[in-house]
C-alpha cells in the first residue's frame, strides 16, 4: 500500500516537472539565497545521481534492442547531433549574442537528449521503445560528441578546458548510467525499490541546478532576459520543428515523427550546466542551459497535451 502510493506521487510529480522548474525559477529571482548554496561539486553530484536513476531503469537489453530498428535510432541521434548544435551556433551569429552567451548556448545545444524526453513522450502517445533507445544512444554518444562539437563550434576565441568537457561528461553521465544499468541487472529488487522514488529525487535535483544557476547570475540575465529568452526558445522551437518534419520525410509515420522531434527539441540542459560552469571561466555560459530546462519542458508538455488530443486513437 505504502508503496503504491509513493508510487503514485513519484508518477504525479515527474509529471508535473515543468511546474517545478517554472516555480524554482521564479522563486530564485526573489529569493535566490534559498538556492545559491546549491553550487560548486553540489551540481555534479547532482546532476550524477540524477543520471544514476536514468540509468537504473535499463537493462543491456535496452542498448540490444536499438538493433532491433536501427533506422529510426539512427536517424533520431543524428538529427540530435546536427539539427540542434547547427541551430545553436546559428541562432547566436543570428542574434549576435555576447560571446558568453552565445557560448553556453552551443554547448547546451551540442549535448544529448534529456532525461524527460521518455516522460513527454509517453504523455504524447509516442514511441517509447524508440525514446528509450535514443536517449541511451544519444547519452552514450555524448562522452565523444559533445565535446567535439562544443569545441569545433565554438572557435580558438574561446578559452575551455578540453579535457575538462571530456572527463566531465564521462563522470556525470556514462559513469553513473552505467552503474545504474549494472545495479539494475544483478540488483533488480534493489533497483526497483529505488525506481520508487528516483524520477522525484530527479525532479527535485534539476529544479534545484536550475535555479541556482539562474539566482546567482540574476542581475545578468535581466541586463539580457529578452535576447537571451529569444535565443533558448529559437533554439528549441528549432530542435521540435525539424526534428519532426526531417523524421517525418524520411520515415513517413507520425508516432516516430513525434518521438524523434521530441528527442531532438529536449537538452540534457543539465548537463550543458555543469559543462559551462566547470570548463568556461565566465560564469555567465551557463545560463542558457540553466534557462533551457525550462524552456523545453514547457514546449515539450504543450506539444505533448496537443498530440495526446488529437491523437486519441494511439
Amino acid at each position: 500500500m505504502v508503496k503504491n502510493k509513493l508510487q503514485r506521487i513519484g508518477e504525479i510529480g515527474t509529471l508535473l516537472f515543468p511546474v517545478w522548474v517554472l516555480s524554482g525559477s521564479i522563486l530564485s529571482f526573489f529569493f535566490p539565497q534559498w538556492f545559491t548554496w546549491f553550487t560548486g561539486p553540489w551540481i555534479t553530484y547532482g546532476l550524477g545521481i540524477t543520471m544514476l536513476g536514468m540509468g537504473i531503469t535499463l537493462l543491456p537489453q535496452d542498448f540490444k534492442d536499438v538493433f532491433k530498428t536501427p533506422v529510426p535510432v539512427f536517424i533520431g541521434v543524428f538529427l540530435q547531433y546536427t539539427v540542434m548544435p547547427l541551430s545553436g551556433w546559428g541562432i547566436g551569429i543570428l542574434l549576435d549574442l555576447p560571446k558568453p552567451l552565445a557560448t553556453g548556448l552551443i554547448v547546451v545545444s551540442c549535448c544529448p537528449g534529456g532525461v524527460a524526453s521518455n516522460v513527454i513522450t509517453y504523455l504524447a502517445k509516442g514511441d517509447l521503445a524508440l525514446s528509450v533507445s535514443m536517449t541511451a544512444s544519444s547519452t552514450i554518444l555524448s562522452v565523444i560528441m559533445t565535446p567535439l562539437l562544443t569545441l569545433f563550434l565554438i572557435g580558438k576565441g574561446v578559452e575551455a578546458s578540453a579535457g575538462g568537457l571530456f572527463l566531465d561528461t564521462f563522470q556525470v553521465v556514462i559513469l553513473p548510467v552505467a552503474c545504474g544499468v549494472l545495479l539494475n541487472f544483478y540488483l533488480p529488487r534493489f533497483s526497483k525499490k529505488i525506481q520508487i522514488v528516483s524520477p522525484l529525487i530527479a525532479v527535485f535535483l534539476i529544479t534545484m541546478i536550475v535555479s541556482s544557476i539562474l539566482g546567482a547570475g540574476r542581475e545578468r540575465i535581466l541586463q539580457s532576459a529578452g535576447i537571451l529568452i529569444l535565443a533558448v526558445v529559437s533554439l528549441h522551437v528549432s530542435g521540435f520543428l525539424f526534428g519532426y518534419i526531417l523524421s517525418w520525410i524520411l520515415i513517413p509515420k507520425k508516432k516516430i515523427a513525434k518521438t524523434i522531434s521530441i528527442e531532438v527539441g529536449m537538452q540534457n540542459s543539465g548537463l550543458g550546466v555543469v559543462l559551462s560552469r566547470n570548463n568556461f571561466p565566465d560564469p555567465l555560459v551557463a545560463i542558457p542551459a540553466a534557462i533551457s530546462s525550462l524552456i523545453h519542458s514547457l514546449i515539450g508538455s504543450i506539444l505533448a497535451a496537443i498530440w495526446r488530443k488529437s491523437d486519441p486513437e494511439e
